[in-house]
């Protein structure tokens, strides 16, 4: 009873102290109260948009998200992170931003340091304590390092980023060391977690509205090394599309072979599917989030993958994971992965190799389906 009464003191002299504190300083309190609230600008996605650049070049996603995390930062407040010491490589620095230190936690910037389980656990502390929305970033196949850490995020559904770029073989000269496989698989096997592979601008920047807004759970945003070719989208694209997981992209005919892919081979997909479409149907399903794409209604994943048609699987990661995943079409289904470990060499090899080229993908589609 002592100890309650000493408490209650305690408690209601910071709720004075706070109280004086709002009077002072009305502007920073309305910032904190956003904070803790997680309040969203009615404009968030026209700002993550607006920050992307010109549409028609060849780009990596990394740097695509490089340009939208920047936007992220000033448009959220509550934003706060970075990198297990590869900024400069996951393009996560905020610009005109200070680091976090000892002596000031004015910044935006964490230095994290080459520790990636412990930039988990700071980042779900950051989480728990509940005026921040942490993000973390690194390379794609450093994720087992910190698997505990979003595990257990996504297990208490707290909010994070999880940023993984260089997230396939095609990342070069590095090698297997560097070049993630399995790693896609291993992050989608985590309940209640989302794993965003987004294939261009429109897709990028979706993704991180996707990950600022959710708040019962953490999301994986995976970024390329390597450029991948602009994507002309539908003159009936709507952006919100991407919110569903799974759309179509490009179509020619009533589809007799559907092509899902993400991130990086969307444009392999849309390649493959036109040089198909002079003799077939064909259909190009970008789907940048599986877990999203799994929780729409039946009426929409059968409409946009259609059970009675020849299923078409590009990613450059294992195959395997796929299997359960997608429901099995009547027609067939063919997956095109990596189910072994990469290759030191650049980029235009490693697609030649291992089969990531129109006419690898067309030839296999012709002999698996009998074309």
């Amino acid at each position: 009873e002592d100890r309650q009464r000493e408490l209650s003191a305690v408690y209601e002299n910071w709720q004075t102290r706070f109280q004086q504190w709002q009077s002072k300083h009305p502007e920073r309190a309305k910032r904190l109260s956003a904070q803790v609230a997680k309040t969203m600008p009615n404009d968030l996605r026209e700002q993550l948009l607006a920050a992307l650049p010109e549409a028609g070049k060849a780009v990596a996603t990394r740097k695509l998200s490089g340009a939208v995390i920047q936007a992220a930062s000033k448009a959220v407040p509550a934003l706060i992170g970075g990198s297990a010491d590869l900024e400069p490589s996951t393009n996560t620095l905020i610009k005109g931003s200070s680091d976090v230190t000892r002596e000031s936690f004015s910044g935006k910037n964490l230095r994290f340091g080459v520790r990636e389980h412990a930039m988990g656990a700071i980042m779900n502390g950051l989480a728990y304590y509940g005026p921040f929305i942490p993000y973390g970033s690194t390379f794609l196949c450093f994720s087992d390092y910190m698997r505990p850490a979003i595990r257990l995020a996504a297990l208490s559904r707290l909010p994070g980023l999880f940023i993984f770029t260089h997230d396939s073989i095609f990342l070069g000269e590095d090698g297997p060391t560097h070049q993630a496989v399995e790693h896609l698989n291993a992050l989608r096997l985590i309940p209640n977690l989302f794993v965003l592979r987004p294939a261009d601008g429109y897709e990028t920047a979706i993704s991180y509205e996707i990950a600022l807004r959710r708040m019962d759970g953490p999301c994986a945003l995976i970024f390329s090394r390597q450029n991948v070719p602009p994507i002309e989208h539908r003159a009936d694209f709507d952006p919100e599309a991407i919110y569903r997981g799974g759309y179509v992209l490009f179509e020619s005919g009533t589809p007799d072979v559907v092509f899902v892919a993400t991130g990086s081979e969307v444009p392999l997909a849309i390649s493959a599917a036109k040089k198909l479409a002079g003799s077939i149907g064909v259909r190009v399903v970008s789907m940048p989030c599986v877990e999203l794409f799994l929780q729409q209604d039946e009426a929409y994943r059968e409409q946009t993958v259609p059970s009675d048609s020849k299923l078409v699987i590009i990613e450059a990661g294992r195959s395997t994971g796929w299997v359960g995943m997608l429901r099995p079409t009547c027609g067939g289904t063919l997956m095109v992965g990596v189910d072994r470990f990469g290759a030191s060499a650049p980029y235009e090899e490693l697609v030649e190799r291992f089969g990531f080229t129109p006419e690898a993908v067309v030839a296999r589609v012709r002999s698996e389906f009998g074309l």
